[in-house]
């Protein structure tokens, strides 16, 4: 027995973006420890919730994630994760970015209202 559907009213080509960004980080970080990374979403009170893990090095510094033009990386030019919290958040929703509790890697989560 299936439950109701439900819909989010997004951009599509915006929330793809978003998406190939979050994934593209952790397929990154992921590399350069052989790790996995794993992609799913949870159905909240009134959103859901996306989330990107991966099993990388983790975030050294979490205050710049976010701030245009900072990069760790040698190819990278910054704006994908600016980009990625101004488009959750146009849309009513958030993006957080953290190291993950109880294992090795980082957690993407978007949450986007129904």
């Amino acid at each position: 027995m299936a439950g109701p559907k439900r819909k989010i009213h997004v951009d599509a080509a915006q929330l793809e973006q978003l998406l190939i960004n979050l994934v593209r980080n952790a397929v990154d970080a992921a590399l350069e420890t052989h790790g996995n990374v794993a992609i799913g979403w949870r159905e909240k009170e009134d959103s859901v919730e996306i989330f990107v893990q991966d099993e990388g090095p983790g975030i050294m510094n979490t205050a710049n994630l976010f701030v245009p033009f900072f990069t760790t990386k040698p190819e990278g030019s910054g704006i994908g994760l600016p980009l990625s919290r101004q488009i959750a958040e146009a849309h009513g929703g958030s993006l957080v970015v953290m190291n993950r509790r109880g294992g090795k890697g980082a957690e993407a989560l978007l949450q986007l209202p129904f």
